[in-house]
């Protein structure tokens, strides 16, 4: 990691350009920034009537700060008001949200239930003000709600235990995480259920004034195992039909039971092998018995693209009449670094194999080649957090030449809010609020804490949980 610049050296358009091309790394970017309304960033969108103001979006980022009944609580309605002061008008999910108690990551995930949606529809109501008091229009503002079955990954319950629902026996996840390759799988019938449980979600979070739904298919999620269960039988699995089924029969049950509602979808358009610390730290690829049969929109070998599969499902989605899709990759449980490009990787981590430039120019080439093969989809990018000071120019040239129609902001915006206002008016980004990827969001939820910018936000900073981060950190060192 040691050869890898920090961007914020890169000082000059010279000294980026030529960094980027001593990495063999193609990342265009405009050298002059545009402000006002005319400018790239500024326009507005139109998606199924609604106006959406701005190329600006919200990325959905669990805070590990909900109830144990999967409410939320004081510290996530000020991250969901800070989202509304963003000056973003796309605010895709705000955040993943269980439709069942067996489908949360963690414990203190959001709920939404009979008993729940109230308060989740006061969140969204605290983040339409915020937004409002700042900006004054809210009609052009397009919030979401993110559902999500946590599947492989779910640990629901205060003991933090591992208790995953899976459709098929991984000979690599299994082994990685440490169940047998017999664990019992979900049957057809418990994935019918989980449907109508979706169903039942989605038609609560219309109920709270949620303008669209996001049907959560990345990260090694449920909706994300799905479309890699090439070795399941039945109806869910094996056929590239049968492993979009449950997304099909979820599109359906919601438009019958809340016709009008949004439907998009977070996608992991690519997917690697699992990667493991090598004998430096950095990551390497674990050790594949044979071709890799289990990577969505990768290849054979584990590590590389291959996008006919999902061309297939942005071709599926148009038929679905569904636009609106935002794009990742990877799992933050086995390959983060294609995930979320950081220079410095969470306590349970490895170091980056790569300079997470690449990773950045790997996912923007993606969306620009899926935009291209379905342009009539709405496309939001990811991975775009390591650019930092860079942002702006990377983000105005990608929507100015259509590569992407909106960029999304994930970890920057838990240190800096305001990056997208300050992007929009042309005005220099602060310096000293842009995000370094230094991993403590990631980190705390890992060792059971609330997630947010410890270094960067003095709320956070102060808070007794900064000193549990410090002294997990060191016990992990």
């Amino acid at each position: 990691m040691t050869h890898y610049k920090r961007v914020a050296q890169l000082r000059t358009a010279d000294d980026f350009r030529g960094y980027l091309q001593a990495l063999g790394v193609t990342l265009p970017f405009d050298e002059k920034l545009l402000s006002g309304p005319d400018a790239p960033l500024a326009q507005p969108v139109q998606d199924d009537g609604r106006t959406i103001g701005n190329r600006l979006s919200v990325l959905p980022m669990e805070g590990w700060d909900g109830s144990a009944d999967g409410r939320p609580t004081e510290l996530t309605a000020r991250r969901w008001q800070r989202f509304g002061a963003s000056g973003a008008k796309l605010i895709w999910g705000g955040e993943a949200v269980a439709v069942r108690h067996d489908g949360r990551a963690n414990p203190h995930q959001l709920m939404i239930n009979a008993q729940t949606w109230p308060d989740l529809a006061r969140l969204r109501e605290g983040l339409v003000a915020e937004h409002a008091a700042r900006y004054t229009r809210t009609d052009d503002l397009l919030v979401g709600l993110q559902l999500t079955h946590s599947g492989r990954f779910a640990r629901p319950d205060a003991d933090h235990k591992l208790k995953p629902a899976i459709l098929y026996p991984h000979p690599h996840l299994n082994r990685k995480f440490g169940f047998a390759d017999d664990y019992p799988v979900m049957s057809d019938d418990d994935i019918r259920r989980l449907i109508d449980d979706f169903v039942a979600a989605a038609r609560l979070a219309q109920k709270a004034g949620f303008d669209f739904v996001d049907l959560k298919h990345c990260h090694g999620y449920l909706g994300h195992e799905f479309l890699s269960a090439v070795d399941r039988g039945g109806r869910y699995g094996g056929a590239f039909e049968n492993r979009t089924r449950f997304l099909r029969e979820l599109v359906e049950g919601i438009r019958s039971e809340a016709s009008g509602l949004g439907i998009g979808v977070r996608l992991s358009a690519f997917d690697w092998a699992p990667f493991q610390p090598g004998a430096e730290g950095a990551g390497e690829l674990a050790p594949l018995d044979g071709p890799y049969r289990y990577a969505f929109g990768g290849d054979a070998s584990g590590h590389g693209i291959d996008l006919r599969e999902p061309y297939a499902f942005l071709d599926l989605l148009h038929s679905l009449d569904i636009r609106l899709v935002c794009i990742t990759a990877g799992s933050p449980y086995y390959n983060p670094h294609i995930q979320r490009p950081a220079l410095f990787p969470p306590s349970d981590g490895y170091l980056p194999p790569e300079d997470p430039l690449a990773g950045v120019a790997r996912q923007i080439a993606v969306v620009a080649a899926l935009k291209a093969h379905r342009p009539e989809l709405l496309y939001v990018g990811s991975g775009y957090s390591y650019l930092q000071e860079w942002l702006p120019n990377v983000a105005q040239h990608v929507v100015r030449t259509g590569m992407a129609d909106f960029v999304g902001l994930g970890r920057l915006i838990l240190s800096y809010p305001e990056v997208a206002a300050d992007m929009l008016a042309g005005r220099p980004l602060a310096r000293k609020r842009i995000c370094r990827t230094f991993s403590d969001c990631t980190t705390a939820p890992r060792n059971g804490l609330v997630s947010g910018c410890y270094p960067l936000d003095d709320f956070y900073k102060e808070r007794e949980e900064a000193t549990l981060l410090q002294a997990a950190k060191a016990q992990a060192k």
